[in-house]
């Protein structure tokens, strides 16, 4: 299919396969997103000129999608986190996965297999901004069967360097 085809019917290019030089550029971003190019290069054994190259291709096939800060959500007032299973009315999931965007602390949602259907992280103030989230904005919506709340007692970011 022609690049122009693809783009209109929203079809991704197929993936382009990374070299171990593209995977440690990956790792380094993952853990320092903020590195120079200079850093990266020196890194991985490259120019500069080489890495600049190699992560604007990565930008560009979408391998990297964005750069962004992690935060400690209890730090920054959200002490209360959950993952909230949702079983969900069939054929519904782009629907809910618009109205799950659009609420206020939700960080991840994703379509799954299994005994639920969407599994959504959440951070709130607190246990009772908790309840409310899903007492009245969640189990509200139509297309919601039923819900299931998991509190996050502690969490370990695998992604996170040593900074």
């Amino acid at each position: 299919m022609p690049d122009e085809q693809m783009a209109l019917s929203g079809a991704k290019a197929p993936a382009r396969q990374l070299d171990d030089i593209d995977r440690s550029i990956l790792r380094m971003l993952l853990s320092d997103g903020r590195a120079s190019i200079r850093s990266v290069a020196e890194r991985v054994h490259v120019s500069r000129a080489n890495a600049y190259a190699r992560i604007n291709r990565l930008i560009d096939d979408g391998v990297i999608r964005g750069f962004s800060a992690r935060v400690d959500q209890e730090r920054a007032g959200q002490s209360a986190s959950a993952y909230i299973t949702l079983k969900i009315v069939q054929n519904s999931w782009r629907t809910v996965r618009e109205k799950l965007q659009a609420l206020p602390g939700a960080a991840h949602i994703a379509l799954v297999s299994g005994d639920f259907d969407v599994l959504l992280l959440v951070h709130t103030k607190d246990n009772r901004a908790l309840r409310e989230l899903v007492l009245t904005r969640i189990q509200a919506m139509d297309e919601v069967l039923s819900t299931r709340t998991l509190l996050v007692f502690e969490e370990t970011d695998l992604q996170e360097g040593t900074q």
